[in-house]
């Protein structure tokens, strides 16, 4: 119960005594996008890892080579938890934003830290305002920013966790569209800090691993396809030797 408490009051504090900087950081994208972008990276990094530490994460990151350092890419994981969000930011190499459900848009100073950091918020139910943010997506890629999307499109409640929910395969438009790498993504580990006994959190030791880039387009014609499909099997296997390692 502490650590939920701890980890609670540290996100609120973050939220009340950054609004200022925030209100600075927006006005400062307006004049210089990169300089802000990297700022509120590091800022929300360092709070993340506080979290992180309250709630007793101790992480291994794998595969970091894997992913390109020249271009901007689709990361595609697994999602059982919502401490993955925090394990993602709290290890990319470059400025990343998320696809986000559309009712976190909803939640005051939270939507405007994730405008920040280049989330973008998917309304599944709305074919022409789902289009708006793939099209959205495609940009942050052109534009250089990294994207992460969870193809389950929600978190995955299941006790097995190398059976993947299946992939909406339109998550995957935005590396077809622009022609960024896939980097499937598979985390274990995440599920234990807290939805598998909530409301606690428990120390747990996490593993995130970036695998090989996919590159659609060169993809055989079948797997090209279905490229959802082709990519859960990849980070199935991904997870099933990580559990096995654990």
């Amino acid at each position: 119960m502490i650590r939920l408490l701890l980890a609670a009051i540290a996100i609120v504090l973050y939220l009340v005594l950054t609004f200022p900087v925030l209100c600075f950081l927006e006005k400062k994208a307006k004049k210089n996008p990169e300089e802000a972008g990297w700022k509120s990276f590091s800022m929300v990094r360092w709070i993340f890892k506080k979290i992180s530490q309250i709630a007793g994460i101790t992480y291994e990151v794998r595969g970091l080579e894997n992913i390109p350092t020249d271009r901007a890419v689709l990361y595609v994981g697994n999602h059982r938890s919502y401490f993955d969000i925090v394990m993602g930011y709290m290890t990319v190499p470059g400025l990343t934003g998320f696809i986000a459900k559309k009712e976190m848009i909803k939640i005051p100073l939270l939507n405007r830290w994730m405008d920040r950091m280049n989330c973008l918020f998917l309304d599944r139910s709305n074919i022409k305002e789902g289009l708006k943010t793939i099209l959205a997506g495609i940009e942050k890629i052109k534009g250089g920013i990294s994207m992460w999307i969870f193809p389950e499109g929600t978190r995955n409640p299941g006790e097995n966790p190398e059976k993947l929910m299946e992939f909406h395969e339109g998550s995957l438009k935005i590396a077809e569209k622009s022609g960024c790498p896939v980097i499937p993504v598979a985390m274990v580990g995440t599920a234990e800090v807290f939805e598998r006994h909530f409301p606690w959190i428990r120390p747990s030791h996490v593993i995130i691993e970036y695998g090989k880039p996919i590159y659609l387009k060169e993809l055989p014609a079948e797997n090209r396809k279905f490229p959802g499909a082709y990519t859960r099997e990849i980070i199935c296997s991904m997870i099933k030797e990580l559990e096995e390692q654990r």
